[in-house]
């Protein structure tokens, strides 16, 4: 296979392992991004960080909306690769590329024109909602390098390749811990320096991409970044990632709402303690998303090939590992939640509410992982839909359940435990519904 890796023979463990570590530390970074400009501003104060922390929601949503050509390319790419067909794989690669550019631009334009409107949604304070007005608009305009710089990661991963999207996105990681207090701090530019210091890194890492396809590697053999869309290619690129970025995007927009209903009950104080303890989780979930990504990956190709075997192997591994991480995260979280929380936030009040939160969400971290591995076992066979009617289902759950539970004489604890209930149901059924479906697309 010229430019990708075959994925249909060799030792199942290691090729899951070059896979997933790789897509692991990549997920890592993606997330880092915010977590590092929440840790730094979280030193001017819990109110800078319910700024920037609301922001963060809708920049997660942004990722969510992306995904369509991440999942798009991984899956499309992976199974032309699968069956040797690597012209389809070019052109899936091109029209990913494509349709991310063109979504991204309508998208930046968007949150840069209605900020206002959007920011007031999460009934912040007026000098809080002026800091993530001018956030937002700056940010914005480095999403479209976001969707590029997600659409070539989901091709080099379907390609085998997972290590560069690894290294690019470090590197622009280091770019943004370096630049974060230089404008912070010594530029006295307070939040917006974050995310000044974000679009610079943002922008380098798509120029890193751009660098290592057109110079120094020709992955699939080349392929033009920019091409005529044609009906049959973006109606498959739609149906396997518009189901997975609308049920991404619709959490993210549960997670604005409840943002909201947290600022209700719990101030900003609530706000911060939801989008700063969600960065946090998020270590947890872009961690094992790296092997569910990998998973999706390596049974793309296998599915494909007819090789069903290697695809249980690979599903009952994938489930060991993902379990002992979230037994881990669980242990973490429950036992040491004021301390991991005070290394984003250390106002005393912040931390303790903050503690409070990982407790809770800590029970449902296997149950998390659980949900994660049967994504990426759908994912990668292109049923897609399942895992999205039942993120959708209990993700809308959420919201009714936090105002009962809340109203209920819980207050703000209701919606940290809608929060962790819902989140263990999504594992359970999940599973559930693979097994029923086993026999039937593995046999």
């Amino acid at each position: 296979m010229q430019g990708a890796k075959n994925l249909t023979k060799g030792p199942i463990t290691r090729q899951l392992f070059n896979l997933a570590l790789p897509i692991m530390g990549t997920s890592f970074i993606q997330m880092a991004y915010s977590l590092t400009d929440m840790a730094w501003v979280g030193r001017l104060g819990s109110e800078s960080v319910a700024a920037i922390g609301a922001v963060g929601i809708l920049t997660w949503m942004t990722y969510s909306i992306s995904l369509l050509n991440k999942v798009g390319a991984e899956v499309s790419v992976g199974q032309s690769i699968g069956t040797g067909n690597m012209d389809d794989a070019r052109r899936y690669a091109s029209h990913n590329v494509t349709i991310g550019l063109i979504i991204s631009l309508c998208w930046t334009f968007l949150l840069f024109v209605f900020a206002h409107p959007v920011i007031s949604l999460f009934k912040l304070d007026s000098e809080i909602a002026t800091k993530s007005v001018e956030y937002l608009r700056i940010v914005s305009m480095a999403f479209p390098f976001v969707f590029l710089s997600v659409a070539f990661t989901g091709i080099h991963n379907a390609s085998g390749f997972s290590k560069i999207p690894f290294y690019i996105s470090g590197s622009g990681l280091v770019m943004n811990m370096a630049l974060d207090p230089l404008f912070i701090f010594g530029f006295n530019m307070g939040t917006a320096g974050a995310a000044w210091a974000t679009w610079l890194s943002q922008a380098t890492v798509c120029g890193l991409f751009v660098y290592q396809l057109k110079v120094r590697g020709k992955l699939l053999g080349g392929f033009p970044f920019f091409t005529k869309l044609r009906a049959s290619y973006t109606k498959w690129v739609f149906q396997l990632g518009l189901p997975v970025a609308l049920l991404n995007s619709l959490f993210a927009i549960i997670n604005l709402l409840m943002a909201r209903t947290a600022s209700i009950y719990g101030g900003h104080i609530g706000v911060m303690t939801l989008t700063a303890g969600g960065q946090i989780e998020a270590i947890a979930w872009n961690t094992s998303q790296g092997f569910s990504t990998g998973l999706s990956a390596f049974v793309a190709q296998n599915y494909a090939a007819g090789k069903k075997q290697r695809v249980l192997n690979a599903y009952r591994i994938t489930l060991k590992m993902t379990t002992l991480f979230g037994l881990f995260c669980t242990i973490l979280f429950v036992f040491w939640g004021n301390e991991a929380f005070s290394l984003i936030v250390p106002e005393y009040e912040a931390y303790l509410s903050g503690g409070i939160f990982l407790r809770i969400d800590g029970y449902s971290m296997i149950f998390m992982m659980l949900e994660i591995t049967m994504q990426g076992l759908f994912y990668g066979m292109g049923r897609t839909v399942p895992p999205a009617i039942i993120s959708i289902g209990f993700n809308i759950l959420r919201i009714p359940l936090a105002i009962f539970l809340a109203t209920a004489g819980m207050g703000i604890l209701g919606v940290w435990w809608a929060i962790s209930i819902t989140s263990m149901l999504k594992g359970i059924v999940a599973f559930i519904w693979f097994r029923a479906l086993q026999k039937r697309i593995l046999s």
